[in-house]
């Protein structure tokens, strides 16, 4: 029975016993990957060997040197089946990590969905529409309970009236400083005379004053 027969029939045992989990796959394809790094550092140095013998011989013993350049020849052709396999080898481990590993992410969001189905399985949206609406309340009420609370008893004056009290303040402060600054001259409370009433009341005096000096005059004669 050849090897890859009795490969395949261990393998066939081993199904029997269950199919084996992802962890232990790659553990196995570690080993495997292991155990052929080994044989091929056993290869190259095998052939550094073959290489040396066949040097050494050389010319003087030919075929010893032949001999030792096929087993050479050989062992490279295995060197080269080992490389291929430990690709496909890497290929496969590494497509198995990626696998195991959505497999566990995949697990554990259904896990999650399952809690998160279990804590909202028992939640009504409409309750919690009104107790949303019921915390909005009690919050109104709080702040009007606190704006109660924070404003001064007893106090109930007109905010009008406040502002033209300042108004009057802020003119006489207006007034007081003008006046520390040498000010403008006090303006009478009666109306000045305008510029043209002022004409007329001169001439009036004019013509009394000119009369006056007539009647003097005629007294004199």
């Amino acid at each position: 029975m050849s090897k890859i027969s009795n490969l395949f029939k261990g393998g066939s045992k081993h199904k029997s016993k269950g199919n084996p989990s992802a962890q232990e796959a790659i553990h196995k394809l570690r080993e495997t990957e292991e155990m052929l790094t080994k044989k091929q550092d056993y290869l190259e140095k095998k052939i550094e060997q073959e290489i040396a013998i066949a040097k050494k011989h050389g010319t003087k013993n030919k075929r010893a040197a032949l001999q030792a350049l096929k087993r050479k020849k050989r062992l490279e052709q295995q060197l080269t089946q080992i490389d291929g396999t430990l690709s496909t080898i890497e290929f496969q481990r590494e497509a198995l990590e990626n696998s195991h590993t959505n497999t566990e992410v995949l697990k554990n969001m259904g896990y999650a969905a399952k809690a998160m189905k279990k804590i909202h399985e028992n939640t009504d949206l409409g309750k919690i529409d009104e107790l949303m609406a019921d915390i909005t309340e009690q919050q109104d009420v709080a702040q009007e309970i606190s704006d109660a609370i924070s404003r001064p008893s007893g106090e109930t004056f007109d905010e009008d009236e406040l502002l033209a009290e300042l108004e009057e303040l802020e003119q006489e402060d207006l007034e007081e400083s003008m006046m520390s600054m040498g000010g403008l001259p006090s303006v009478p409370s009666s109306k000045l005379p305008s510029s043209r009433s002022n004409e007329r009341a001169t001439t009036r005096r004019k013509v009394e004053e000119e009369d006056d000096m007539r009647m003097l005059a005629s007294w004199g004669t």
